[in-house]
């Protein structure tokens, strides 16, 4: 078995239901890739493992493929003869007769396909719970998918199981020092910059993660896993909006595209979408959010600290956005093998880019900063990218992370990713940026550098900041 790495928490919850003397339901959610079936096994390793899964509603897929796929599950699992289902109440009660009183895990692995075709799914589901498994304490059911939509729509907020949920659990990524340890137990011994290139690529997704090869280079893997024809990660963004939006993928697709140039408001994506002005939009935006492939990034007053009217989205999936600067451009080139013998250093825009790339995978991993800072999370009045739009009396200025505290005091971030020395100019940035900023009367402001690679002495002699925080530490 591959090595489990983090989710101490989502496990100790896992086995205090299984404590519990009573049959319990449980909701796993989670992007595609995060490791929610893998949960569910590594939380079921002491105990009877009964895994099923939906088919990829691919084109052709009915509703009696699926009911084939979980009986031909049943019979591996069971070691049965060849046999079908018509109806899913038949299905359930087939796995009924193999239940024991001994302590057992059953996942339902893409829910949302499993349920695809037949409207009845999710009655009868519900009342296979009731009348059956709530009769059997030492049950849990896990229900897992990556179409976190249709889990809020058909299970959580659904009538059918209201008050019959124990569990939700949202997987998120894993984070820094997690992935360090995940790559590690895979025999990766990369450089500080070689691990930190992996995941400007993967991002904290313990998938991505555990296609990487350990006696191939950082460059070495992701040329294989992105540049390569065929290559895992050349063709993920089609697989994943085609299994989990469907019809809809081509319009996530833009959306995605849209973000990937930067962030944006509701209002400009509508118009460069030629969207009108109803609710369309904003589910499609609350669909990619669920998803957790897109963030929301409220304006905010410096002075009061309080949220302003416009809220920017943002494309927050490492890997997404990797695709859409890197991969999709290229897409032509990778299929004609031209770069196999290029090295990634070369590619035009290749540094910038790993950097924008790390000051996201940082957002994510924002606690990791607060301790270096001398702060606490409760201190933290808000804290985000902060865009300051040009305006008559004021300069246009991004800052790449600001917290603002409740002491009134600022921390402006900057963050830098280099193979090569970082000197003094570094600071000249800071400062016009300092200076564009509009700061509220009395309050203060401290320059932070965020570093990966090597920096010069003049820059630590200079006490300009007041920290500089080597990412590699964290």
């Amino acid at each position: 078995m591959k090595p489990f790495v983090g989710r101490d928490n989502e496990l100790q919850r896992l086995e205090d239901l299984s404590t519990s003397g009573r049959a319990c339901l449980t909701v796993i959610k989670g992007r595609r890739r995060i490791g929610k079936s893998r949960l569910a096994e590594e939380f079921a390793k002491d105990k009877i493992f009964l895994p099923f899964s939906g088919l990829a509603p691919v084109k052709g897929v009915t509703a009696q493929d699926q009911r084939d796929a979980f009986a031909r599950e049943l019979m591996t699992i069971f070691h049965l003869p060849p046999f079908t289902f018509t109806d899913w109440s038949d299905a359930f009660a087939h796995l009924s007769r193999h239940l024991t009183k001994k302590p057992t895990v059953i996942l339902f692995d893409e829910i949302s396909w499993m349920a695809s075709k037949d409207p009845t799914f999710i009655s009868k589901l519900k009342v296979w719970w009731d009348l059956v498994l709530q009769n059997h304490p030492s049950i849990i059911l896990i229900l897992c998918g990556s179409i976190s939509t249709w889990i809020d729509k058909n299970i959580i907020n659904s009538t059918a199981f209201f008050g019959r949920v124990s569990l939700y659990l949202e997987l998120s990524e894993l984070s820094i020092p997690q992935c360090k340890k995940l790559l590690t137990l895979q025999g990766f011994k990369g450089s500080d910059l070689d691990f930190f290139k992996v995941l400007s690529v993967t991002g904290g997704v313990p998938w991505y993660l555990e296609q990487i090869q350990p006696h191939q280079s950082a460059d070495e893997n992701i040329k294989r896993l992105c540049f390569e024809k065929n290559g895992l990660l050349v063709h993920e963004f089609d697989r994943i909006f085609n299994d989990l939006f469907s019809s809809r993928g081509e319009i996530y697709k833009q959306l995605i595209t849209l973000l990937g140039r930067g962030m944006k408001d509701r209002i400009t994506l509508q118009k460069a979408m030629n969207y009108s002005p109803s609710g369309t939009l904003s589910h499609h935006l609350k669909a990619l959010e669920i998803c957790g492939f897109v963030s929301k990034h409220p304006d905010w007053s410096l002075k009061t600290g309080k949220r302003g009217k416009l809220t920017l989205h943002r494309l927050s999936d490492n890997y997404l956005r990797f695709y859409i600067h890197y991969i999709e451009p290229n897409l032509t080139k990778i299929e004609q093998g031209s770069f196999l013998e290029v090295p990634l250093s070369s590619l035009p825009g290749w540094e910038p880019m790993l950097g924008f790339q790390l000051e996201n995978l940082l957002l994510k991993n924002r606690p990791l900063l607060y301790q270096p800072l001398g702060i606490y999370a409760q201190d933290i009045v808000i804290d985000n990218p902060y865009l300051q739009k040009a305006s008559g009396r004021k300069k246009g200025c991004q800052i790449d992370y600001l917290i603002q505290t409740r002491s009134n005091t600022f921390f402006a971030c900057e963050v830098k990713m280099r193979r090569g020395e970082l000197g003094l100019e570094v600071i000249d940035v800071m400062k016009t940026k300092i200076a564009s900023l509009a700061i509220p009367k009395g309050f203060g402001i401290s320059p932070v550098l965020i570093h990966l690679g090597p920096i010069s002495d003049a820059l630590l002699s200079s006490r300009y900041f007041y920290r500089i925080i080597n990412i590699a530490d964290l």
